[in-house]
């Protein structure tokens, strides 16, 4: 049974009418500063909306005492500090009073920053400095230096607010901290959540000590170990035992992030890639041996400690295509899908990049177009420009997947979430792109199943279950696409062609690569 999997970062959105939009005064779970680059929630928001969960499901009848194992998910990146003694307020809990009433004073800092902060630019370039530049903190934490990850958090929060943070015992992500609400005492962060702080390096799993130095002092200690995400951390608190019947043996596994847990909620393997094709356009990856870049991300795989996750995102997605079709299909989807059928594979060589905002991957803004010859043209015909819109999606995506470490393999399988995923001709070229078939699969809580599916494979924890072994007789995807015959060829010519004009934009845009 999977308790804890409901992401902490969305129960502030759950509970919006109840607590964010009232005693709170948040939007949408969170404070926007007046920089408009500090984001903050508050703490005793989230612990008061597990107060609220759990009571409901109390008033409802839930049989808790069902309950064997639970693991969960928190939104990335956010962290928490706990004050000094605010251990002991948390081994000592009293089943009588919700958890929110007893743990107000328990936080040196009362709104922890989220994801969604970027204030932190000037730590990010002291922490690259620190270590030899941006590739080489990519190399050594699997991510150059972002202003949302927890390091640069830490070094804003110490050098801007010495007090407090000298009066911290402990420093928790988001999916530690809400381990640790169902433990009693402070949960361990896990290797692929603690991978996305810039602190943790992912090739040995332990903390770069250079990285810690160049953040804040005495930070390894407030930090803990780190451990296996598949880890059992250890038994549920005595206060959930008492106060909601849990039993006193439930386990609680390590927590983790919500986009390795989504990574084990859509099941992928060796090999395979899932893409999620909405606002932004998100690829996650499975590998093996990656090769940390400048663009994206390498965390720590959740559900096997050998092996590695990767994550792409591309702001131009449904947006986009939404555009085109209106200027090119005249607003009708089924026109958009007849112009992909109507046109073959690989365009007659022409090829499209389409950035109406800034693009993440890579940093290239406006439309540019360019026929078989490689020579710049203003325009396409309608049919030409759906087709070149998807292709250079797709290949954009293969391209920078790639570069990360990602190959095809024979067995590899691609699925496919979000609205385009909905469009069985996007689908084929899709497909036909990466040469793999596409399955569709409904990921809408995919963080919160694989929360589910990690807490059951924790059950198995010792006995070395390979964690496919554990989701084996979950549903499987639904087959929607295969590669179409010729369909490699066209595209292993015409991928370097892309990348070749990808980083010529580049070049003029803002000067050449470093």
């Amino acid at each position: 049974m999977d308790l804890g999997s409901v992401p902490f970062g969305t129960l502030p959105k759950v509970l919006s009418n109840t607590l964010s939009c009232s005693s709170y005064r948040t939007q949408g779970g969170v404070h926007v500063h007046e920089d408009g680059l500090t984001v903050t929630s508050p703490v005793l928001m989230w612990v008061q909306a597990l107060d609220t969960i759990l009571e409901r499901m109390k008033a409802l009848g839930f049989d808790f005492s069902q309950v064997l194992a639970l693991s969960g998910a928190g939104q990335q990146h956010g962290s928490v500090y706990w004050k000094t003694g605010a251990s002991q307020v948390l081994t000592n809990l009293s089943p009588d009073l919700l958890l929110h009433k007893q743990l107000q004073a328990c936080f040196s800092i009362k709104d922890s920053p989220v994801w969604m902060d970027s204030s932190t630019t000037a730590q990010c370039r002291q922490l690259e400095a620190a270590v030899g530049g941006a590739q080489a903190l990519s190399s050594l934490t699997g991510s150059r230096a972002y202003e949302r990850f927890t390091g640069n958090q830490i070094a804003k929060i110490y050098q801007q607010n010495p007090e407090a943070y000298s009066h911290t015992e402990r420093i928790s992500l988001v999916s530690s901290f809400a381990a640790s609400l169902f433990l009693g005492s402070y949960s361990p962060i896990d290797y692929s959540d603690g991978s996305g702080m810039n602190l943790l390096q992912i090739q040995d799993k332990v903390w770069s000590q250079a990285c810690l130095s160049a953040c804040a002092p005495h930070l390894e200690e407030k930090l803990g170990s780190p451990v296996p995400s598949c880890s059992v951390v250890g038994a549920i608190s005595s206060y959930y035992v008492q106060r909601y019947g849990f039993p006193p043996g439930c386990k609680v596994v390590a927590f983790t992030g919500d986009n390795p847990a989504s990574l084990a909620g859509m099941r992928l393997e060796e090999g395979d890639i899932a893409v999620s094709l909405g606002t932004s356009d998100t690829l996650f990856l499975w590998l093996q041996e990656p090769i940390p870049a400048l663009e994206g991300h390498i965390f720590c795989n959740p559900v096997d400690p050998q092996h590695y996750m990767a994550l792409l995102c591309f702001k131009n997605g449904s947006l986009m295509r939404e555009k085109i079709r209106d200027e090119s299909a005249s607003c009708s989807w089924s026109d958009f899908s007849k112009a992909l059928r109507s046109t073959e594979m690989g365009n007659s060589g022409n090829l499209g990049f389409y950035f109406d905002i800034m693009e993440i991957t890579p940093e290239i803004i406006g439309r540019h177009r360019f026929s078989a010859e490689n020579l710049k043209v203003s325009a396409f015909p309608g049919d030409v420009e759906v087709r070149a819109l998807i292709e250079g999606q797709f290949m954009a995506k293969r391209i920078h997947a790639e570069g990360l470490g990602y190959r095809v393999m024979p067995k590899t399988k691609i699925l496919a979430t979000g609205g385009a995923s909905h469009n069985k001709d996007i689908l084929q070229v899709l497909a036909d792109v990466f040469g793999a078939p596409v399955y569709v699969i409904d990921t809408a809580n995919s963080a919160c199943v694989g929360s589910a599916y990690r807490a059951f494979h924790g059950l198995a924890a010792g006995t070395d279950l390979p964690f496919s072994e554990v989701v084996k007789l979950a549903p499987n995807p639904q087959l929607a696409a295969t590669p179409s015959s010729g369909a490699s060829q066209v595209y292993e010519a015409l991928l370097p062609q892309y990348a070749k004009l990808e980083q010529r934009i580049l070049a003029q845009t803002r000067g050449p690569p470093e």
